[in-house]
């Protein structure tokens, strides 16, 4: 089976991309390769073109430095890389990093008009809209991923790391259930649910959102388990929750 695959990248490489083996030889040289969590596809592309690169004068520098200058690493969603070479044994090592897509950003100018587009990593990086597509054509990507909104101001300082951070703390369930969040330019958080089928807004406020989660992790379940679903939870002031139902039955 090995040797298959090996024969069938030589001659077809170009079907081959989406399906780099883990280990094979071409040209004397072995190739390792590992693509964690990235999309098979666009990393396939992406170790043909550093295996090329490699090959014209077995210089690790001169691959990093083309990294560097196309900007590759943004090209095909890197979080991280590690490339090593042994001479002795005469073996590449490419391993590849991806994020984990958070949340698709709508960027807005002071104005409220809207700047871009993008996605937030894990990493707390931007990257491509498309990447979202990419990592649901395989199956990478299972659920919808909710919108947030911010500020081109927000974006200059912490923002992005904060809610980052906020996101991965998310229970996973709780977190499909999001469908928008809102960081204003007072960094007030808020977060528009989607409960048995109706908006709920919850308000966090600026600050303390980590502690505020463990709460509301808590009253969403709460309700979920009752089947009567709330219309807003205030958790702005940490002391004092207010939960509102609607007046309809």
């Amino acid at each position: 089976m090995g040797r298959y695959l090996l024969v069938f990248f030589l001659i077809h490489p170009v079907l081959a991309r989406a399906a780099v083996p883990d280990q094979f030889t071409q040209k004397s040289i072995t190739y390792r390769t590992s693509f964690g969590n990235c999309p098979s596809k666009s990393s396939g592309l992406l170790t043909l073109t550093l295996m090329r690169e490699f090959e014209r004068n077995h210089s690790l520098k001169e691959v990093k430095e083309k990294i560097l200058s196309e900007k590759l690493d943004e090209k095909y969603f890197l979080s991280d890389y590690r490339i090593a070479y042994n001479p002795v044994v005469k073996r590449l090592r490419i391993q590849l990093e991806c994020p984990e897509p958070l949340a698709k950003i709508q960027v807005y100018k002071p104005n409220g008009q809207e700047h871009y587009s993008a996605i937030l990593g894990d990493n707390a990086r931007m990257y491509e809209p498309h990447y979202e597509n990419i990592m649901r054509a395989e199956k990478k990507l299972t659920y919808a991923l909710p919108l947030l909104a911010i500020s081109t101001e927000q974006l200059e300082v912490s923002a992005p790391v904060e809610i980052a951070s906020f996101i991965k703390r998310m229970d996973l369930d709780l977190r499909k259930q999001v469908s928008e969040i809102i960081v204003s330019k007072n960094n007030d958080l808020t977060i528009i649910f989607a409960l048995g089928g109706k908006a709920t807004s919850v308000f966090m406020g600026a600050d303390f959102w980590e502690e505020k989660l463990t709460k509301l992790t808590k009253i969403v379940g709460y309700v979920g388990k009752s089947r009567r679903y709330p219309t807003s939870i205030n958790l702005v002031n940490s002391k004092k929750v207010v939960v509102k139902f609607s007046d309809k039955t």
